[in-house]
């Protein structure tokens, strides 16, 4: 049987099979009836273990009921992570990040930015151990804060090129937003040269396009490391 691993995030459900470390097709789900998708999922297929990482919290009953779909239900919390010496206001996901970023690039300091919601940055020392993290706005989050804050402003979406200046309310919008992103990341990656520098999350690959640093692009990441904690839970006990 083969594990399944979700990740319940601010905008969606991210889901996948897995046999051992090795991720299977992936699912995503933005409705508001995630319970029942996963019962949908699982339908098809009893795995063995589930893990799951959340920022929304689940009923002690909906818990008690995938705990009986599965032989292990596994629940991401700050128990879990405190085990991988990870600092528990971290969440889940961010944990995930870390865990599977030490064991990819053991040995080597990192840099791991998330885009999605937020853009997060965590930074990991030689030893994979977490020392510092920073959290801003996520591309969307900044265009509809600017259309929600701003009545003028139209609301928009990340363009496929920009301008390096506006010459219009969209031009300059656009350009601020991306350009400013961009300035912010250069900043980090700066700050940190010697660091390996891992993007993941929705917009990964739309912002690692545009960098001239070498760039690590892993868009499963969370996922990764959640199935390898399934992987490791009983060792963790």
């Amino acid at each position: 049987m083969a594990n399944l691993i979700i990740d319940i995030g601010n905008t969606a459900l991210k889901a996948a099979w897995a046999d051992g470390m090795t991720l299977g097709k992936t699912f995503r789900y933005q409705g508001e009836r995630k319970l029942d998708f996963i019962f949908r999922m699982i339908r098809k297929s009893r795995p063995e273990k589930i893990i799951l990482s959340s920022v929304k919290t689940f009923s002690y009953n909906a818990v008690q009921k995938l705990r009986t779909e599965c032989d292990t239900l596994i629940v991401a919390d700050e128990i879990l992570m405190e085990k991988y010496g990870i600092p528990s206001y971290l969440t889940t996901d961010r944990a995930a990040s870390v865990v599977i970023s030490r064991y990819l690039f053991k040995g080597r300091k990192c840099s791991i930015f998330d885009f999605g919601t937020s853009l997060t940055v965590d930074f990991l020392d030689e030893e994979g151990n977490h020392v510092g993290g920073n959290v801003s706005p996520g591309c969307r989050t900044r265009f509809k804060a600017l259309h929600r804050y701003s009545k003028p402003f139209p609301l928009l979406d990340a363009p496929g090129s920009i301008q390096d200046a506006g010459t219009d309310i969209a031009s300059s919008l656009t350009s601020g937003v991306i350009t400013g992103m961009m300035f912010e990341i250069d900043g980090y990656i700066s700050r940190y040269p010697e660091n390996i520098n891992v993007f993941t999350g929705g917009d990964a690959i739309y912002f690692a396009k545009r960098m001239k640093n070498s760039i690590f692009v892993v868009c499963n990441l969370v996922l990764m490391g959640l199935a390898l904690i399934a992987v490791e839970y009983d060792k963790k006990d």
